[in-house]
């Protein structure tokens, strides 16, 4: 057996891990923030706007991706409409430029969002009153993403090698998606020093976070053991190739998992785990939309739900669940 080999190899008994592997369970505890008070101040020109925006999000540690967004659909809409101050955009405004698009509703919708969000950020910094732009919006037909089962996560863990070091640390990423509903992108940014053993919780600070807010989610005992097992053959990865991160998720040469949004390890092999094993679920977003609807299931109110996830507004929360009539008139029935 070679050196790279043997090293990959995990000290822990995996026959006992798999035989222990429990009904899943979630729960969450999240930090509450005050609403703002504002005060309208003047208009000020779009592109000055925009410039400032970006600026803010840059320095807030908003993705390049977004802030390209922003930066190529607020200039659209400029081009588009010859609107050139804040003051001057209404809602007529925007339906124009909506209408004037030979592109499917489902762009238009993209970009809907991307200016309503600018606005909103206007609108935070006192440069419009009033939010008219929350009742535009386009209607698409929307393909239902189902979540991924308890049983679709049993069958994956099951068909994994808990003694490769590769295949114990996907397991171990699987679950915390699972159990807690973290993004893909918050998850490759774990350190040790989120991880609180002793209170079975995930301490996470807003600079990990999509909404940039701080929040706790719990976790079970057997996802304990399983962190356990995991920290401690990453010092051995570490110390072998002389890495000195702080990062949960490593490669089997304790690099970094994911350096740019599109390069992912462990998204690729979910990927391939799916393929493989002919697993219709088993992604990042299916994984964080069974978190949710486990958590409905389990008797959770839709607002815990909704800020577990880190949501900004209810209605993203409520697509994520996929209420059907049978199950709002159940649940209905419940308050009567």
């Amino acid at each position: 057996m070679t050196k790279s080999k043997k090293l990959l190899e995990v000290d822990v008994n995996a026959v006992q891990l798999l035989k222990d592997l429990p009904e899943l369970n979630s729960g969450v505890q999240i930090l509450n923030n005050s609403p703002k008070k504002i005060q309208v101040e003047a208009s000020i020109s779009v592109l000055s706007a925009l410039e400032t925006v970006i600026r803010q999000m840059t320095v807030s540690g908003k993705r390049s991706r977004t802030i390209s967004d922003y930066r190529l659909y607020v200039q659209n809409f400029i081009d588009s409409t010859g609107v050139m101050f804040i003051g001057e955009i209404t809602a007529e405004v925007i339906y124009s430029w909506l209408d004037g698009m030979n592109v499917s509703n489902q762009t238009k919708l993209t970009r809907l969002k991307c200016l309503k969000a600018f606005l909103s950020k206007c609108y935070d910094n006192r440069w419009v009153e009033f939010k008219f732009w929350n009742k535009i919006t386009i209607k698409v037909d929307q393909k239902v993403k189902n979540g991924a089962t308890e049983h679709d996560v049993n069958v994956l863990l099951s068909l994994l090698d808990f003694n490769n070091f590769v295949q114990l640390r996907d397991a171990a990423a699987i679950l915390i998606m699972f159990k807690t509903g973290i993004r893909i992108n918050t998850l490759v940014q774990l350190e040790e020093r989120h991880i609180d053993l002793e209170n079975n919780l995930l301490n996470l600070d807003g600079s990990i976070m999509k909404n940039h807010q701080n929040i706790k989610l719990p976790y079970d005992d057997y996802l304990k053991r399983l962190l356990e097992v995991l920290i401690k053959h990453n010092a051995v990865i570490k110390k072998e190739y002389g890495k000195d991160n702080k990062l949960l998720f490593i490669t089997k040469y304790g690099d970094v998992i994911s350096n740019s949004p599109t390069h992912n390890n462990i998204q690729k092999r979910l990927n391939i785990y799916s393929k493989s094993y002919g697993l219709k679920n088993i992604n990042p977003h299916a994984l964080r939309r069974g978190f949710a609807k486990s958590l409905l299931d389990k008797g959770a109110n839709i607002a815990v739900i909704s800020k577990a996830l880190g949501h900004s507004d209810l209605s993203v929360t409520s697509k994520y669940l996929h209420l059907d009539m049978d199950e709002i008139v159940k649940n209905l029935r419940s308050f009567l």
